[in-house]
């Protein structure tokens, strides 16, 4: 049986490019000025937004890695699930999906591909939209995911740097996908674990619909490649408050430590370290492992106002969301995000 784990350098969304290094890429071209281009790369959202008038507006995405499981289903299916929830974290719906499928056809039988292509259809009907169509190539890795629209009203927008002072933050899914997901591949994942991980990232974060219609929901984003400190580091931006964490509140995948104990992580988790560390206090041992640990398809990153907790957590229980309160938004300190 083929691994297709084998054929990715990385793994998920470890396999984005570092911070410092995007920003490079990114640095000294202007796009075009669009007044109805509400949401666009300045604030590094999950999403753009553009505005198609009568308070309407649609939300494009896209996201795409090598493989993070040997199974080509479930490759599929966490692939889809990942790309589709940045619909969700700007408050959305989505509506159609186009896939963007590269395959080494000489290496990988294509009948391979075609079950990746069916664990990511499977998503998409779960989610209530079609796989309408997409794009291929032949390439030297294995690389899946989809391009997502979707429909919003423009006053349910959420951003992911929209936060204030005093706000909630809690969190929808446990943390710890990239540390199981490298286990994995070394061959190192106790029997039992597999399924704990694609519990976590095959779950919809179908929840953000709902939390887009909420005013008290300030700010939104979902965890992934950079970590939990590095998308929290986006949230806060450059707003006059600081983040403070929990760290003992934090959800875990069980059995997590066992790994980390062994200093088992992926190489991204040093480059996320990096990348934030001159900017938090309180991340100063090996808990950088878990808070800077590379997060496939993973959840919501919610800024709330106090007083719209209950509603909140009525939303969650229906939605059956396990939503976790990990700290709040501070006064601004010495540091922009800190771990306690």
């Amino acid at each position: 049986m083929i691994r297709l784990t084998q054929f990715s350098k990385g793994a998920g969304c470890g396999c984005k490019i570092a911070p410092g290094i995007l920003e490079q890429i990114l640095h000294g071209g202007e796009s075009m000025e669009d007044k109805n281009l509400l949401v666009g790369y300045g604030s590094r959202d999950d999403a753009a937004v553009y505005d198609t008038g009568n308070g309407d507006a649609i939300i494009s995405t896209t996201d795409f890695f090598l493989p993070i499981v040997d199974d080509p289903f479930d490759f599929g299916r966490v692939s889809a699930t990942n790309a589709i929830s940045d619909v969700y974290a700007m408050g959305g719906k989505p509506v159609m999906a186009l896939a963007i499928l590269g395959w080494p056809v000489e290496k990988i039988d294509p009948l391979v591909a075609r079950e990746v292509m069916n664990g990511a259809r499977s998503v998409c009907n779960k989610a209530g939209f079609p796989l309408a169509g997409g794009h291929s190539i032949d390439s030297a890795e294995p690389i899946f995911g989809l391009s997502v629209t979707g429909l919003i009203k423009k006053t349910n927008i959420k951003r992911n740097d929209t936060v204030k002072e005093g706000d909630l933050l809690y969190l929808t899914k446990p943390l710890g996908t990239g540390v199981f997901s490298t286990a994995l591949k070394r061959g190192l994942l106790k029997e039992g674990d597999y399924e704990k991980l694609l519990e976590v990232m095959c779950a919809l974060n179908t929840a953000g619909y709902r939390l887009g219609s909420m005013p008290g929901v300030h700010a939104m984003t979902d965890v992934t490649g950079f970590g939990l400190a590095g998308h929290l580091l986006e949230m806060v931006g450059k707003n006059t408050c600081s983040a403070e964490i929990e760290l003992n509140a934090l959800p875990l995948i069980e059995g997590l430590k066992f790994y980390t104990d062994q200093f088992i992580f992926p190489d991204n988790t040093t480059r996320n370290y990096n990348a934030c560390k001159d900017k938090i206090s309180g991340m100063d041992g090996t808990e950088f492992i878990l808070l800077c640990d590379p997060q496939t398809s993973g959840g919501l990153l919610i800024s709330l106002d106090p007083e719209a907790e209950q509603e909140f957590l009525q939303v969650m229980k229906e939605e059956e969301v396990q939503a976790v309160r990990i700290g709040r938004m501070a006064e601004k300190g010495g540091k922009s995000l800190s771990f306690i």
